[in-house]
């Protein structure tokens, strides 16, 4: 009887010491938040991970290495090509209608034309975000060189969303140096020192009909205008063209010159009275300028 007791108390006595064991730890991350919650885990490890949001390809430019989650902002390099085309009220300039088509400007003077080129510098894409992209080269149009016509700056865009572009008509100040660009200087687009310095913005040259029928030569020069002896002022003008386009692949975008324009608005201009010996003209080189805001628009947008 004794040693049934005996039993049954070491029975009751290792129920009772099984109770008081320990339960086996289960190491993981313990917060239901968490990318890898471990319900089954009692004891959090340190090694919980959250979701990172950002861009995930490494081939963009803002790749971020630390996020786990792509949400769809990656922004990619991509080449951007201007292409600058002429135009007189829509009707198609290029270098085959030199001294062969006719044009008529507002004033009602028959021309024709037979050099033009002119200066863009300082472009710049403006996009929705408030940021620029700012391309480096100058361009030097110069319709009987085709290379000219387009323009691939060395710095690429972002993809994304833009509201315009800029540009510089000519030099502004700070870029209008006598003598500082080899390549200008060796197609002579000089500015005389006598007349401020610096470049050339335009020449447009040709012939017209004077009040008789007579062809008489005009040149359509433009550049920084000669107040009185040593006194000038800037003559560029800053083009604003905005326009909401996207960039998604490789781009070309178009800026077209509507060479009409240069002759009205707001000034009509009369070749009778404003032909040649134009640079040193301080009256010409401001009605230029008058007229030039509405010269350039956006044309065409492609991918």
């Amino acid at each position: 009887m004794k040693k049934v007791a005996l039993i049954f108390v070491m029975a009751i006595f290792a129920i009772a010491c099984s109770n008081d064991d320990p339960q086996p730890t289960v190491l993981g991350c313990t917060d239901p938040s968490s990318l890898n919650y471990n319900p089954a885990a009692t004891e959090d490890d340190g090694t919980c991970e959250y979701e990172i949001l950002g861009c995930t390809d490494p081939t963009s430019s803002n790749y971020n290495p630390d996020a786990n989650t792509d949400d769809g902002s990656c922004i990619y390099n991509k080449m951007v090509t201007f292409s600058f085309t002429q135009n007189w009220d829509g009707q198609s300039v290029m270098n085959t209608d030199f001294n062969t088509t006719t044009y008529t400007n507002a004033f009602g003077n028959s021309l024709k034309i037979s050099k033009l080129r002119y200066l863009i510098s300082r472009i710049s894409l403006h996009k929705a975000d408030g940021s620029t992209v700012d391309f480096e080269e100058y361009n030097l149009i110069d319709l009987t060189d085709p290379a000219s016509l387009t323009l691939t700056p060395a710095i690429m865009a972002t993809t994304g969303d833009y509201t315009g572009i800029s540009f510089v008509y000519g030099f502004n100040e700070t870029d209008n140096v006598s003598g500082a660009y080899s390549d200008l200087n060796t197609v002579n687009w000089n500015w005389p020192e006598m007349l401020g310095g610096g470049y050339h913005f335009m020449q447009m040259e040709g012939t017209y009909l004077d009040n008789t029928g007579t062809a008489q030569p005009y040149a359509y020069h433009n550049g920084t205008a000669r107040v009185s002896d040593g006194v000038f002022e800037q003559n560029f003008l800053v083009f604003n063209l905005n326009q909401n386009f996207s960039i998604n692949a490789d781009a070309t975008i178009e800026i077209k010159m509507n060479i009409a324009e240069w002759y009205k608005n707001p000034y009509t201009w009369d070749l009778n009275v404003f032909n040649t010996n134009l640079m040193m003209n301080y009256e010409a080189q401001k009605h230029m300028n008058e007229n030039g805001p509405s010269v350039f628009s956006l044309g065409d947008i492609t991918e």
